[in-house]
């Protein structure tokens, strides 16, 4: 029987799951990640956090939906698959009913590189345009961030190493 730790990888071929599990095995995986992303991000207060999601989105969504609020999240289960997650909410004012935009990162990601945190941002924000995750999601997140889908595979390995053995001390 497979690890667990596997489930990230899950859709990649056969022979880089085998790397990553190697890798893991022998305690080097956690020392490629901190040699290839040494320092953590700076946005660690939900007000940071906020700020930067707005700045992304007015660059690349300027006619999208705003969006009301950003916040690290504790409750996310990052093991289970949701690293961010982006939600629509309506409100009732008055007559008139409104939409509220949030997007919740999972905690993990508060002291992580930036990239990590860039790959995520720019994930939740491309499910404001494309609910689902088809060709044109992936070209938006593409256009966003230019090595996006090096970074989601570097999360997955992060999350891998972070299930079996724990956290990485970022610089």
């Amino acid at each position: 029987m497979k690890p667990r730790v596997v489930n990230y990888l899950g859709g990649y071929p056969d022979t880089l799951q085998a790397q990553a599990r190697e890798l893991l095995a022998q305690g080097k995986l956690g020392e490629i990640l901190l040699r290839k992303y040494p320092k953590a991000h700076d946005r660690r207060s939900d007000r940071a956090l906020f700020e930067y999601v707005q700045e992304l989105r007015s660059q690349y969504l300027r006619g999208g939906a705003p969006v009301h609020k950003v916040c690290y999240d504790s409750k996310l289960q990052v093991l289970q698959h949701a690293l961010g997650t982006h939600t629509r909410r309506a409100q009732v004012q008055g007559s008139q009913l409104k939409a509220r935009r949030e997007i919740r990162i999972a905690t993990v990601f508060r002291e992580a590189p930036p990239e990590f945190l860039d790959m995520i941002v720019v994930h939740e924000l491309a499910h404001l345009k494309h609910s689902d995750h088809d060709k044109a999601f992936y070209q938006l997140c593409n256009h966003m961030l230019a090595d996006y889908h090096q970074l989601e595979f570097d999360v997955r390995l992060y999350l891998m190493h972070l299930d079996a053995a724990g956290p990485l001390a970022w610089g």
